[in-house]
């Protein structure tokens, strides 16, 4: 063969390796895309090699408003004040009757109280989103933007369940409005940045990263915050956490008290649903099973014998309710309701509150071991009925008095008469007082078995097997709930 052949064979090999190479980098370059979604442009810039917020900052912040609220108060007069201090002039005593008598009915003062916080301009109609807490009660409410301008406010929604509300700028002039997020996106280690008027130091930016998520602090029965360590301080309530887009993420709401450098999110995602309810009616609707349950603790999971500790026990099921109707029992764990999981006990009440009045939804249940399906039909929650959540330590033994439930007993306790076994008293650091166990607690159930005497509960507890938790079920006020007690160890 001729030299020239070779020569093109060379030619045509090095430019199909060319082309391989672009394939393959084309390939890498999409694969390393697709596992990294945001792009460089989401991506804050780097100054001296730390990241810098400075463009991202300057993007949101027009839509970051301060919001100053005044409650007008009544008190005493002055010569009641200076004797008695001020305060709300109902009446408190005798004392009252003496004021009255040598002064006359003291006028009332009226007193402004003043606060601060923030809030989020979400759309053109002038809509801010902030929380419950910084414009419930007021009697003016007060938007300052970020070039310094006062708009008066009005409320238009309010949920004190979610500490979230919507206000409306009355002569709203086409600020800027920022996107809404998706708070299900947020992973524990991703940046966000604060915006808000901690201490009235207005458009206070600060940032952190995301430091757990479906956090429950006792706020409500709709907790579910995300935790991060960005400062949130007094004054940042309603103002935006947002993510490395520019879109909101969260309502920063609360601080941990003592804690330094811990604050609290409401996911947006929660916002977002309920938002169109505040705007048309005023209020949030929400969906009822009537169930209270508590969490599954290792022990109680032993003691029905799951192989985690998953789902939410039902204590009690209320008379009447959706979950009596559905043929739900107490004892019953609840696996998965519409359709979604429940992994924690807390997870249970959002998912019922997010269900539409009326509609029917499946509810998975654990019985005795084995696995149903039931059919409730939702109705709507109202305050009377919002079933309490309770959940009980447990650790081990058994130790506490006990005696036969009464007319007599439920007289002189000022108690309501059922059957069961009525506790006395509990000794302090003892097994039932580890167990959770309180003194007017009625024992209903030894081991899923009735008690309605004091014979049967002793036979009960004779007979149960030290190696395995002693599962009792408790009427505690108008509540039921179970503990579980080791005796063995």
């Amino acid at each position: 063969m001729s030299t020239a052949f070779f020569k093109r064979k060379y030619i045509w090999t090095l430019a199909g390796v060319s082309f391989l190479s672009l394939i393959a980098g084309l390939i890498i370059a999409a694969n390393l895309n697709w596992t990294h979604p945001l792009s460089a442009k989401t991506e804050p810039p780097l100054v001296g090699g730390v990241p810098s917020f400075a463009d991202l900052a300057q993007r949101v912040s027009p839509a970051v408003v301060n919001i100053s609220t005044v409650k007008r108060v009544k008190g005493g007069g002055r010569v009641f004040d200076f004797f008695m201090g001020p305060r709300g002039r109902e009446r408190q005593g005798p004392m009252d009757d003496f004021f009255e008598r040598f002064f006359g009915d003291t006028p009332q003062r009226e007193f402004k109280q003043k606060s601060l916080g923030s809030g989020i301009l979400i759309d053109g109609g002038g809509y801010i989103l902030t929380n419950n807490h910084v414009v419930e009660d007021a009697d003016e409410i007060k938007v300052i933007s970020s070039e310094n301008k006062e708009y008066d406010a009005k409320v238009i929604g309010r949920d004190p369940k979610t500490d979230l509300a919507l206000i409306q700028i009355k002569s709203w002039k086409g600020f800027s409005t920022i996107k809404l997020g998706d708070s299900d996106e947020l992973r524990v280690g991703d940046w966000v940045v604060a915006i808000g008027n901690p201490f009235g130091l207005d458009h206070t930016v600060t940032a952190g990263i995301v430091s757990a998520k479906g956090r429950v602090i006792g706020a409500g029965p709709y907790d579910n915050f995300i935790q991060t360590d960005a400062s949130i301080n007094p004054g940042n309530s309603g103002g935006p956490l947002i993510n490395l887009k520019g879109e909101v993420v969260g309502i920063n709401t609360a601080i941990f008290a003592g804690g330094q450098g811990i604050g609290f999110a409401i996911p947006i995602n929660t916002a977002k649903e309920l938002i169109g309810q505040l705007k048309d009616k005023g209020k949030v609707t929400r969906g009822w099973l009537g169930v209270n349950v508590q969490k599954v603790t290792p022990d109680l999971a032993k003691a029905f014998n799951l192989q985690a500790e998953t789902g939410a026990l039902v204590g009690d099921v209320i008379s009447g309710s959706p979950a009596e109707k559905a043929g739900i029992k107490p004892g019953d764990i609840i696996m998965e309701f519409n359709g979604k999981a429940v992994k924690e006990m807390s997870e249970l009440p959002r998912l019922v509150a997010a269900v539409p009045v009326g509609k029917d939804v499946d509810v998975k249940l654990l019985r005795n071991g084995e696995t149903l399906v039931v059919k409730a039909r939702i109705q709507e929650l109202q305050d009377k009925n919002l079933a309490a959540v309770g959940s009980t330590p447990s650790k081990e033994g058994l130790g506490l008095s006990v005696k036969e439930f009464t007319l007599e007993l439920a007289r002189r306790y000022s108690l309501s008469y059922e059957p069961g076994i009525l506790v006395l008293q509990v000794k302090e650091g003892g097994p039932a007082d580890e167990a959770g166990i309180q003194p007017g607690d009625i024992i209903k159930e030894v081991d899923r078995k009735p008690v309605k005497d004091l014979k049967t509960y002793q036979t009960l507890i004779d007979g149960h097997k030290k190696e395995n938790p002693l599962l009792l079920r408790l009427k505690r006020k108008d509540s039921n709930l179970f503990v579980s007690i080791r005796i063995g160890e």
